[in-house]
């Protein structure tokens, strides 16, 4: 193989990258709208932000995918703590505005 089939190879592989990359945006967009479905039902019926019980199914479902699928467990449990502090944000910020709106039953 030469340097340039090389570059190019770089190039394509690069490619099928970025467009994983563009995958995974939309994917966490469309889980990101779910959730917030989630924490807007939770604030309506004053249900709390997190669900820890949840949580460590979640955890144990996805290291077991991850595993299956030859990735790191360690990696797929750090990546679902990050996107799901980010919910739980969400879900207190949801919360939130439910006891701000002067309609709420305090």
């Amino acid at each position: 193989m030469t340097e340039d089939d090389a570059i190019e190879q770089l190039r394509s592989i690069r490619r099928s990258i970025d467009n994983i990359d563009a995958a995974l945006i939309h994917l966490l967009a469309e889980r990101f709208k779910f959730t917030q479905e989630v924490g807007l039902l939770k604030a309506e019926h004053g249900l709390p932000p997190a669900d820890p019980a949840r949580e460590r199914d979640q955890i144990q479902r996805l290291r077991a995918l991850a595993e299956e699928s030859h990735l790191d467990p360690e990696f797929a449990e750090k990546w679902f703590n990050f996107v799901v502090a980010e919910v739980i944000h969400h879900h207190v910020e949801a919360a939130g505005m439910r006891d701000a709106s002067p309609d709420s039953v305090n």
